[in-house]
């Protein structure tokens, strides 16, 4: 069991341009919980202006498209000083299979959820290893674990980093390094996801969520009631979704 304290350390998170996002509630709660520095990223980066401005000296913005193979690897050398390394940046569109199919939003789906991730981590593993202290941390979803008839091939994207996460976690021990790779499990919360399901939790919430599931070595970490009850039952029996679903829409 890996305990993660990000007191004193360097994180770097993705995505955090969104007023209401996860990405920002978790750059605000790393701070609080006295990360030294963290790493805020967003495509446009004058979104970031705010929180460069409330915690002066503690956040570094930096423009970076997940997309971008040239600008993740820019990115990995500017911010070598790493040590928790959080993958929240994604995208999700209704897009189906047979009906309402959407190529377009399909490919960036997989690119920003999946190959984003993937790329990342290749570019700031050695690094982490390096630094000592590390974590990565991957923002998947309840829609990884179990798909969504409303949201095909973004359950695809996510259930293909949920599978990434499984696996670079075990070859991380194969190789006997000390870099927990935690996967987080979020199921309606307050952002994107507004106007899908009655019932909705904070992203202020969910950050702190995430850091007590770090300090408590906790590998795969839920975030709010739905997603509580995914990750329980899912194990046992997979037929009691649907109805956990049916009920937290009432």
């Amino acid at each position: 069991m890996f305990k993660i304290f990000v007191d004193g350390l360097v994180v770097f998170v993705t995505g955090a341009n969104r007023r209401n996002g996860i990405g920002r509630a978790l750059v605000e709660e790393a701070i609080k919980r006295g990360a030294k520095k963290v790493y805020a990223t967003a495509r446009n980066i004058s979104q970031l202006d705010d929180l460069v401005a409330r915690f002066q000296g503690k956040v570094v913005p930096i423009e970076l498209d997940v997309t971008n193979l040239e600008h993740i690897q820019r990115t990995a050398q500017r911010a070598n000083d790493t040590q928790v390394l959080v993958n929240n940046a994604g995208v999700s569109g209704f897009s189906g299979c047979i009906y309402n199919y959407d190529e377009k939003r399909a490919r960036q789906e997989m690119e920003v959820n999946y190959f984003g991730p993937l790329r990342l981590m290749n570019a700031f593993a050695k690094k982490l290893i390096k630094n000592g202290n590390g974590a990565i941390v991957n923002i998947i979803s309840i829609g990884g674990l179990y798909p969504s008839p409303e949201l095909i091939t973004y359950s695809a994207s996510k259930a293909a980093l949920y599978s990434l996460t499984r696996s670079v976690r075990i070859e991380m021990m194969k190789h006997s390094h000390s870099i927990p790779v935690f996967g987080v499990y979020p199921g309606p919360i307050d952002t994107d996801m507004k106007g899908i399901y009655a019932n909705v939790e904070s992203s202020a919430n969910v950050a702190i969520r995430v850091f007590d599931g770090m300090e408590r070595g906790t590998i795969d970490i839920t975030t709010d009631p739905l997603s509580d009850n995914f990750v329980g039952y899912l194990k046992t029996d997979t037929k009691i979704i649907d109805a956990l679903k049916e009920a937290f829409n009432k």
